[in-house]
């Protein structure tokens, strides 16, 4: 008798833990190399190797203009004559020293520097559209990481639960309230959850694997919790996003240097029927005749035109499909403002969804499961399934935030720029040995 009083106070202790623990949302604890979000960009700029080879050809690329701007090497020329029979060689009686410089025909030089600088601006505009690429990437990453990661936290908390459960069950069939069944259920559900562990461990795994990769680092490098939570709250509207788009896009700042640099190239070519010319000065040495200085005039003969119309043809021809090319980037920014900016609303309504309503409706629906199993008008199985919608339920709340900040990044990417201001200054990575 004494036994059976024990097992039934056992049965409503447990339950009552039960309940509590089932009630409660598991939060992933913070750890001491926990990365914040601004920390994973700074970074992933700063050691990127992507990044750093479009950084140093955009580097380079600036030094042209200055190549292209300066006149081409004069050239300095020494000749000396004699007579075939009896001369003095190789010092010879008369001597010629003789220095040419050519000069470009007028604006020439100019418009090849144009040339060349908008050159650089359009690499410039392929390096910042990598690093709004990257930074996407980045927080595409984090931000699944962080889903992921409070997934497991859930999940884990819930495999307690299911623990507790299993311990009920086999108290209830120690005093012969259940069935073995049961028991074998609760056993069926811990082992279904560890499975799903073990695909969120192997998500984490390869997630982290692809921030490292991002960072510049060893893929197996120690990466801690992401702490930063998803910008729920938006301060732009869609025409407000439309107009920043079209001055911060990489794209279309790089399809306006294109049409700039084939306008200039156009204009050079223009210039290309007029001739270039040399300036040159020499200094003859006739032994014991007086020395003399002669000044020369050279030019060059554009005499093939047909060459020259071609090459303003070519020149037009693309300045015609570098506007085109604007047009296009100009449509697919307009593209993916809109898509980006209504895939974030849903992804934010989805979220409240989870949080509003579909979460209190599971938990009152597993605390009515639990209180009727205790009291044997709910069977085990009813029990167990209002257990595992609460837990989906959990988990796609979960995915849900982190997809809210995925679809944010995505976003910023469209319109080209940050859509909010850093708080905080960055601190540095931990260093983590190789």
């Amino acid at each position: 008798m004494n036994d059976q009083i024990y097992q039934r106070v056992r049965i409503v202790v447990l339950s009552g833990l039960l309940a509590g623990a089932g009630a409660a949302w598991a939060e992933p604890k913070e750890i001491a190399s926990s990365l914040t979000l601004d920390q994973m960009v700074s970074a992933a700029l700063t050691e990127n190797a992507q990044l750093h080879s479009m950084r140093a050809k955009w580097e380079a690329m600036r030094e042209r203009p200055v190549q292209a701007t300066t006149l081409p090497n004069p050239m300095f020329k020494y000749g000396g004559m004699d007579m075939t029979d009896g001369g003095t060689w190789p010092n010879t009686n008369e001597k010629r020293f003789m220095v040419e410089q050519e000069f470009p025909w007028a604006g020439k030089l100019g418009l090849r520097g144009k040339v060349a600088t908008k050159e650089a601006e359009a690499m410039q505009r392929e390096y910042e559209a990598m690093v709004r690429e990257v930074i996407m990437m980045v927080k595409e990453n984090y931000f699944d990481l962080y889903a992921v990661q409070r997934s497991l936290s859930i999940t884990r908390t819930e495999e307690d639960v299911l623990k507790r459960m299993e311990q009920i069950a086999q108290t209830k069939y120690g005093v012969g309230e259940v069935t073995q069944q049961d028991v074998l259920k609760a056993q069926a559900e811990i082992s279904m959850l560890k499975q799903q562990l073990y695909e969120l461990e192997q998500q984490e795994v390869v997630l982290k694997a692809k921030l490292n990769q991002l960072l510049n680092r060893r893929a197996d490098s120690s990466l801690g919790l992401a702490v930063t939570e998803p910008q729920r709250e938006l301060q732009f509207k869609a025409e407000e996003l439309f107009g920043l788009a079209e001055k911060m896009r990489p794209e279309i700042k790089k399809a306006q240097a294109d049409i700039q640099r084939n306008q200039y190239d156009r204009d050079l070519m223009k210039k290309e029927f007029f001739p270039d010319y040399r300036l040159g000065v020499e200094y003859r040495n006739f032994g014991d005749s007086p020395n003399m200085v002669m000044f020369t005039v050279g030019f060059d003969l554009p005499i093939w035109q047909k060459k020259y119309k071609a090459g303003v043809r070519q020149a037009e021809k693309m300045i015609e499909s570098s506007k085109a090319g604007l047009e296009a980037v100009q449509k697919q920014t307009s593209f993916d403002v809109q898509d980006a900016y209504f895939k974030l609303a849903t992804a934010r309504r989805t979220l409240d969804l989870y949080k509003t309503a579909l979460i209190p409706q599971a938990e009152a629906r597993y605390k009515a499961s639990e209180a009727g199993y205790r009291t044997g008008k709910v069977d085990f199985m009813d029990l167990l399934e209002s257990q595992r919608f609460l837990l989906n339920a959990r988990v796609m709340a979960a995915m849900a935030e982190g997809n809210v900040g995925m679809q944010l990044g995505r976003l910023e990417r469209a319109v080209g720029t940050d859509l909010k201001p850093v708080e905080q200054p960055v601190q540095p990575l931990p260093q983590t040995k190789e």
